[in-house]
């Protein structure tokens, strides 16, 4: 062995032992890979949904380059980016969080910051990857200095979530936090009393749970989401 693929080796192992380690804190001791076979990629699938790819009037693609130079709310008046989602464009599971923040607005792409991060080792505890879902915002600018969004702002955007929705067809829905849970579930109860309960959108079955970034400020309340996402592979794995 190479000192090169010796010290790749060495470094792949630290970092195994150091996401195994933060796995322990959602509150179990083991990591399935083999239970659930997630969704192919688009490329790979286009034989499982094409009838349906061809005959639909707009595809995520179109909806997007259709929101590009959009001025329909105050947003568009700081923004960088239109942050329309990322992820499999015919996935079974889509996470909708609320609003981009910093630099989501500076790459265009939802959750690739500190709550990305921790958003795509919850995944990785599911035997899933950011490639296997689809991954969007109720809103699509950056509301300024990452405040909450404002009613009029969601009511505008709204429409677009709907539609990447209509197109996309998945199986479950998380929503990540009040915001999303709130629009989809046209509902203002708390999300502590919302997370960990089945609802449904348009017949989509949803899992309300915690924001990744609520997380980061309440790290107790990761065992909660851990007893969500189980709920939620057990429905992937029927």
């Amino acid at each position: 062995m190479t000192d090169k693929l010796y010290h790749e080796c060495h470094d792949l192992i630290r970092q195994g032992r150091a996401v195994l380690q933060e796995l322990q804190e959602w509150g179990f001791e083991s990591v399935t890979v083999t239970a659930f076979e997630p969704t192919e990629p688009a490329a790979a699938s286009a034989g499982k949904k094409t009838a349906t790819a061809v005959s639909a009037p707009e595809t995520l693609a179109e909806l997007e380059a259709g929101l590009q130079g959009c001025q329909l709310c105050p947003l568009c008046q700081e923004r960088k980016n239109i942050v329309f989602g990322q992820g499999n464009p015919q996935a079974d599971l889509v996470l909708v969080g609320e609003a981009p923040g910093r630099e989501e607005d500076e790459r265009g792409y939802p959750f690739v910051g500190e709550a990305g991060r921790l958003l795509e080792k919850i995944l990785f505890a599911m035997n899933l990857q950011r490639e296997d879902v689809y991954i969007c915002n109720v809103i699509k600018c950056r509301p300024p200095h990452n405040r909450d969004p404002e009613a009029g702002e969601i009511a505008t955007c709204e429409q677009f979530l709907q539609r990447q929705l209509e197109i996309i067809k998945p199986r479950l829905v998380i929503t990540l936090g009040r915001f999303a849970a709130h629009t989809l579930l046209q509902t203002a109860e708390p999300i502590s009393r919302l997370r960990g309960h089945w609802k449904e959108y348009r017949g989509i079955a949803v899992m309300p749970t915690f924001h990744p970034a609520y997380l980061l400020r309440n790290p107790a309340g990761k065992r909660e989401v851990w007893q969500d996402m189980k709920q939620v592979m057990q429905r992937l794995q029927g």
